[in-house]
């Protein structure tokens, strides 16, 4: 086993134990495992290197994917192709799940296969680990994270809410709906920020503040030995203004670009992968875009700089971020220009105004001029103090400590099988109700208003009728759920209707049905009793369905030098039978005349269960027709 280059050991260096270990911790994350490293990695490789073993599920979503996520996509294939199905081992004791779920996370269908299908590969691995009740650590508040918290009954709920999700994106904001939930449902909420703080202080009282850490030593190695710094960066004009982390939305790209208009002597070097356009950035001439970088790689590129940027715009979304590059941009002793972010302005007062917050491009044009001057000694050190207070090891032992305080309570608090029996049948009650109400409301939908009829009404197709070469009748059960024979009267008391009304001159009955008698000579001798003369009539009985029907009338239609029809069908019928009329004699002008009063379609305030059969099946053959090009 080859473990990931980015996981070093985690075992934390204070004199007193861990507080948290012997603990099987179940976490869902919001990123991948092979995403820019960020505090899900982090905390979770110091749980696991810490005597606790951690199962890392990779992102189950937070919004339908766009075509730009294919790369992603193609990766979790990947990744679930190369471990066990999905599994796989990093190091002693955390494994990465990389699950292939339906990417609908608000969908009840999706949501309901989804969750079926992720418990029974969960609770399969968890078996075969041996892994116990868990504490459920999750960064999602989403629909699928609720129901997986239900099905797993945690020993503890631990919701690390890390973004304002809701304004991440705008297909994301339905997280609104379930994150009160997940709020007031865990045993414990970390946030990292003082506006998260305050949000989720309305649904529990079990909220603390952990901004993501800084892991301190890695820098500190890079800092403090010789070179270290990538060429790409090592051969740009000083000074270097530097920026790491993704190239996204929320970089305030027309400030950056306008700052390095104004300071053409400084190098502005970007380091990230391009999540957004920035065509404008790369335009720049001391613009240098550079790509992403390897986690165990972002130190010495930071020893390039001679300043650290947060370039981002204000907005909802970062409102309420705190920027993990500030304390890795301190923990070189690098001085720090950034826009007027709440997080990073409260950060500056509690460590006595340490960085340039400046607003607009003139301000921060000049923060970032000063900034790149020779910095004093006692302010390098006073920065490198500020990230050592904020240590991802400081960081995790304290969360540690709560959540190893809580789940000891648990720990005494035994399940009772009892209670646990009566849960079981409250939720298959409340299952059963749910379906009751659903059964109800589908019912009365169907049966008892026109909801169907309304719903299947661009199946019909009526015109005016108008004088005609030859009036042509459509029989055998079409479109009425394929029950042959039993409204054949209707049509000929139609086309009879039209014939007395002199809109036509003759009239031809199409059928192929046989009971006993051929249906075209008992609808013949229908028409003839209502006055018709024997000579109007043709028959046809070759054609076995509607295709057939437009083939061969159509062609009676070029043989006898037709060129206007009236077509006589059932309501619901008469759109797919007028589109294989168009596709099969093109040059006939086809006028739909379908039946007035029809004994089948009678109703009242909703249709019968023979009516929705015969609704459904109308609208299954058109879409059949019109996939195969009959129409």
């Amino acid at each position: 086993m080859e473990p990931d280059p980015r996981v070093r050991e985690w075992r934390t260096t204070r004199a007193e134990p861990f507080p948290l270990q012997g603990r099987d911790v179940l976490c869902l994350s919001s990123i991948d495992w092979d995403f820019i490293w960020q505090g899900h990695q982090h905390v979770m490789s110091a749980l696991a290197a810490n005597g606790n073993r951690v199962l890392f599920v990779e992102n189950t979503g937070v919004r339908r994917p766009r075509f730009s996520d294919l790369p992603r996509i193609r990766q979790r294939l990947a990744n679930w192709w190369r471990g066990t199905r999905g599994f796989r081992q990093e190091t002693d004791g955390l494994f990465i799940y990389s699950p292939v779920m339906l990417p609908f996370p608000y969908s009840r269908v999706a949501r309901w296969i989804n969750r079926t299908v992720l418990r029974r590969s969960l609770r399969r691995w968890m078996r075969a680990a041996g892994f116990g009740r868990p504490i459920v650590w999750t960064f999602l508040p989403t629909p699928i994270v609720l129901d997986l918290i239900t099905e797993f009954d945690p020993l503890l709920t631990v919701y690390y809410c890390i973004d304002d999700l809701a304004q991440s994106s705008h297909a994301a904001r339905r997280v609104r709906d379930t994150e009160p939930t997940l709020f007031h449902a865990a045993d414990l909420v970390f946030v990292t920020s003082e506006k998260l703080r305050l949000r989720a202080a309305e649904q529990s009282d079990q909220v603390h503040v952990f901004p993501f850490g800084v892991d301190l030593p890695r820098f500190e190695r890079v800092r403090d030995a010789p070179g270290g710094v990538p060429p790409e960066i090592a051969r740009l004009p000083r000074p270097v203004a530097g920026y790491v982390g993704g190239l996204h939305r929320w970089i305030d790209q027309p400030l950056l670009c306008e700052v390095a208009r104004r300071l053409p002597q400084v190098s502005f070097a970007l380091v990230g992968p391009e999540q957004t356009d920035v065509a404008a950035l790369r335009a720049l001439p001391n613009v240098h875009l550079l790509g992403p970088r390897a986690h165990e790689d972002l130190p010495g590129c930071l020893k390039g700089f001679d300043l650290g940027l947060i370039p981002y715009s204000r907005g909802e979304y970062t409102d309420n971020v705190y920027p993990t590059k500030l304390n890795e941009y301190l923990a070189m002793g690098l001085p720090v220009v950034a826009t007027d972010l709440p997080e990073v302005r409260r950060f500056d007062e509690r460590h006595g105004r340490l960085l340039s917050i400046a607003s607009g491009p003139d301000a921060f044009a000049a923060a970032v001029e000063a900034a790149a001057s020779p910095s004093a000694r006692a302010e390098t050190a006073r920065r490198i103090e500020a990230a050592r207070s904020n240590a991802w090891e400081r960081r995790v032992h304290e969360m540690a400590e709560l959540v190893a305080a809580r789940a000891a309570r648990r720990d005494g608090v035994p399940r009772l099988w009892r209670d646990r029996l009566e849960g079981i049948y409250r939720r298959g009650r409340r299952r059963i109700g749910v379906a009751a109400i659903a059964f109800t409301v589908g019912y009365l939908g169907l049966f008892e208003t026109s909801l169907a009829f309304r719903l299947a009404s661009p199946l019909r197709l009526e015109q005016r009728p108008v004088a005609a070469d030859a009036i042509l009748v459509l029989a055998g059960g079409t479109g009425e759920g394929g029950d042959p024979g039993r409204r054949a009267e209707d049509r000929v008391l139609r086309a009879v209707e039209l014939y007395q009304r002199g809109l036509a001159p003759r009239i031809v009955f199409s059928s192929p049905l046989e009971s006993g008698f051929r249906e075209t000579e008992v609808m013949r001798t229908l028409a003839m009793m209502r006055g018709v003369p024997a000579e109007a009539i043709l028959l046809e009985d070759r054609p076995r369905n509607t295709r057939e029907h437009a083939v061969v009338l159509g062609g009676l239609a070029r043989e006898k030098g037709w060129r206007r029809v009236l077509l006589v069908s059932s309501p619901y019928h008469m759109q797919r039978a007028v589109g294989c009329f168009t596709r099969a004699a093109p040059d006939l002008q086809v006028v739909a005349t379908p039946v007035q009063r029809s004994m089948f379609w009678s109703a009242g305030r909703g249709p019968s269960v023979e009516q929705l059969q015969a609704l459904a099946q109308e609208a299954a053959s058109y879409v059949y027709y019109a996939a195969k090009g009959y129409l």
